[in-house]
């Protein structure tokens, strides 16, 4: 650690004295509605030297008196090259106008870039929100967790399923951040629909690896989400109604070019469309479900050193049973809710700051009751945030980003009463647990030739689980023997660790180059589940003194190489992940085990590791578009406590995971796309035996998760025509096909007794149980 110190050190020393410099600095932002675009390319035309912008648009560059060429450009947009003679410093906002279809000729995309040869960044993948409302879709409904799922290193948690593992890492080892806020269930629909309405998103970028300081508290991947800022120039709405939902956004000036505001709905009507089949007496009596979400922003430019922005957003399903013949009321409600206030300030051209505040919360209820019996559970997590972002850019070759995250947390683990007429019965009282979180870092992306660039940061956190708490200790027979009670605002635990992150990146030529990265992570809060399925029932934990942070170590190798003038990007990445502490429940326990306990008695502790190739083929200009993502990997795990303490393979372990996309733009109105998935079955664990012990039939399984599913694949397919555009009016229907030649997948299976085991005939039947078969969907959308 003291070596990677002094060298990181050394880095920042380095500073290029001899020649005179001179910044050019400002935003690039939409012409036509005034927002900041994030990753737009500054670069200077004729050298393999740039920068993009960051979340808010903002960019800076250093370079030698003389004359320059700058070149501005961003997907979909037109490019523009400004000439500059560079004898100060010169403030240089651009806004930049987007490509129009001609009828000559249709072209998907913008300007040909070496981007994939050139950034620094590796495993690393930025996603256009456009190219994601092309895809085929399942209900009608354009969803951004089921794209990136589309990408190698990157597996679907299930047929349908809003759930995504990156590189073996399981759920919760996942960060996912809207506008700052993190969201600790991100599905709708029992894990069938995203939180994201893609109407109010502007950009998506996904860390599968070679993760920067800047992000931290996740083992595997951060998938970050920026809102749209709304249009400060004038008022627009835009919207669709599909088969199952409809969404409405509405988008507008303030103050003109200097605030604005947006508001986007979404809502299913699946409750209304079971009203004819939910009558007395039906199986569906009384059955209701719907789900809700609101993102909100608005901002504030008071110059172009001072910007503010309120977003937040909110959702919710509603799942409910009403059934008056019996007298049962079911009630499940269950959702995220989530704030940030950011203010951006520009201390000079060089030195970029933000700080931001972030509420965030997740919870979950049931309410039931029948008669005179009546029973009530709940759990959450709530967190409050500040944190700081600094950007300094006082060296021509070095881009320094240091900052803090500072986060409490609060979580309720699963609290159950119940009441029987008028006896009651309580689980013991509520025991919340408290926790803080701090986190310090600093890194710099040194260029240290044109061709060799080198990443260098560091990372330090620290966490401690403070009281009111209250620890039951248990025997061997799993009795309470003791209980420790820590007051209000005692340290019960705390763990602190460095995490060194490194990369590096060395163009071979202006067609390919060579990335490699190392980073260590550690991971203080724990998602708890008994299905292999996240859910909404599933449990958030502290650290504490029995559970210890989950760790990892990723090493990452990557060839990246760009053809026919830049039109077809390709790579090939390598890498190895080991994870320790990773947690689970005991063999036997449940979720509510919890009445006089502490939720972290029922786990049981191992270590894991994933190791893989991923291959990528993208093709981004032309009317014909796509890309080809294939995965191989391999993903263990090991638990004393689990199957012997022999090594398994992970739920999700799939030796092969290929995705094929492909869009055509036939012309201004009419495209196709095609999406074609194939992966390895699920791994599963199932009865090898059965036989009577005592007159007790019992059943015994094989190792862990030694049986195959079959293997997964379908194709889905979408045609998009666009109507016929007036000034102030533009819509399109689109069509698609889910599961386009009606495979049936498996969701799961379980296992049926037929015959009598008396008379010799016990036969034990293996049954499959498929989710969707052929799902067509259509939906109109709307611009105004």
């Amino acid at each position: 650690m003291k070596i990677f110190l002094i060298a990181l050190y050394s880095v920042f020393c380095v500073s290029s004295l001899m020649a005179q410099n001179y910044t050019i600095s400002g935003y690039v932002r939409d012409a036509s509605s005034n927002e900041e675009l994030i990753g737009a390319s500054v670069v200077i035309k004729g050298k393999q030297m740039g920068v993009i912008t960051n979340k808010y648009g903002f960019y800076s560059i250093t370079l030698a008196k003389g004359n320059v060429e700058l070149e501005i450009s961003y997907l979909g947009f037109k490019t523009i090259v400004k000439k500059l003679i560079l004898d100060k410093d010169i403030n240089l906002n651009v806004k930049l106008e987007a490509d129009s279809y001609t009828t000559q000729e249709v072209v998907v995309s913008a300007q040909k870039t070496d981007e994939n040869v050139r950034s620094k960044e590796l495993s690393i993948v930025k996603m256009p929100i456009e190219r994601i409302k092309e895809l085929p879709v399942i209900f009608g409904e354009t969803d951004i967790l089921k794209s990136i799922q589309l990408l190698p290193g990157v597996q679907s948690g299930g047929e349908g399923s809003a759930g995504f593992y990156v590189r073996g890492g399981g759920p919760d080892q996942n960060l996912i951040l809207l506008d700052e806020a993190v969201v600790y269930n991100a599905s709708h629909l029992m894990g069938f629909m995203s939180v994201f309405n893609s109407d109010a998103v502007s950009d998506i970028k996904l860390t599968k690896g070679g993760m920067p300081a800047e992000y931290g508290g996740r083992l595997s991947s951060v998938l970050d989400i920026s809102m749209r800022n709304g249009n400060s120039n004038s008022y627009h709405a835009q919207g669709g109604i599909g088969l199952i939902s409809s969404r409405l956004t509405l988008e507008g000036p303030i103050v003109k070019e200097k605030s604005s505001f947006l508001i986007s709905g979404r809502r299913t009507y699946a409750d209304m469309l079971l009203k004819p089949f939910a009558k007395e007496g039906s199986k569906m009596e009384g059955f209701g479900y719907y789900f809700y979400d609101l993102n909100l922003k608005a901002g504030y430019r008071f110059s172009d050193k001072d910007r503010l922005y309120l977003s937040g957003y909110f959702g919710r399903d509603v799942f409910d049973i009403t059934r008056t013949r019996n007298e049962l009321k079911l009630s499940i409600p269950w959702g995220n809710a989530t704030a940030s206030l950011r203010w951006n300030h520009l201390f000079s051209d060089k030195f970029f700051s933000n700080i931001t505040l972030v509420f965030s919360d997740y919870d979950f209820t049931f309410n039931g009751k029948q008669k005179d019996f009546e029973f009530n559970l709940y759990s959450g997590l709530r967190d409050y945030n500040l944190k700081g972002d600094y950007n300094y850019l006082r060296w021509v070759r070095h881009d320094i980003k240091f900052g803090f995250n500072v986060t409490n947390h609060t979580f309720t683990p699963t609290t159950v009463s119940a009441q029987i007429g008028d006896n009651e019965y309580d689980s013991g009282k509520i025991l919340k647990q408290y926790a803080n979180e701090y986190a310090f870092y600093l890194g710099d992306n040194f260029d240290v030739t044109e061709k060799l660039s080198i990443y260098g940061g560091i990372r330090w956190t620290y966490f401690h689980q403070l009281g009111p708490f209250s620890r039951y200790v248990k025997n061997e027979l799993g009795e309470n023997t003791d209980t420790i009670d820590y007051k209000s605002g005692e340290e019960i635990v705390n763990y602190n660790y460095w995490e060194p992150r490194v990369s590096v990146r060395y163009i071979i030529n202006s067609k390919s180059s060579i990335k490699a990265s190392v980073t260590q992570n550690y991971q203080y809060v724990h998602l708890a589940n008994v299905a292999s399925a996240s859910l909404p029932t599933d449990l958030w934990v502290s650290s504490s003194t029995i559970v210890k942070p989950q760790s990892a170590i990723q090493y990452a190798i990557g060839y990246f190489r760009n053809f026919l003038d830049n039109s077809f990007e390709t790579s090939v990445e390598v890498y190895y992940k080991s994870m320790d502490h990773m947690l689970a429940y005991k063999d036997g326990a449940q979720p509510n085990d919890d009445g006089n306990d502490n939720p972290d008695n029922n786990f049981t502790f191992g270590k894991g590791q994933s190791y893989g190739l991923e291959l990528f083929i993208n093709k981004k200009i032309g009317k014909f578009t796509g890309w080809i993502g294939y995965t191989w990997s391999k993903t263990d795990r090991q638990f004393d406590d689990i199957n012997n303490g022999a090594w398994f393979p992970a739920k999700y372990d799939r030796r092969h995971d290929l995705s094929v996309l492909a869009t055509y733009q036939l012309n201004k109105r009419w495209s196709f796309s095609a999406v074609f998935v194939y992966a390895t079955g699920d791994a599963m664990t199932m009865p090898v035996s059965r036989y009577f012990i005592d007159g007790r039939l019992v059943t015994e399984y094989g190792p862990r998760n030694s049986f195959r599913m079959p293997a997964y694949h379908r194709m889905d397919l979408s045609i998009t025509l666009k109507a016929k555009e007036t000034k102030r009016f533009k819509s399109y229907w689109n069509l698609s096909i889910y599961n386009l030649y009606n495979r049936s997948n498996p969701y799961f299976i379980y296992f049926q007794e037929e015959g009598n085991i008396y008379e010799g005939n016990l036969k034990i039947t293996p049954y499959q149980v498929s989710l969707f078969p052929i799902l067509p969907s259509i939906s109109w959308n709307f611009e105004f």
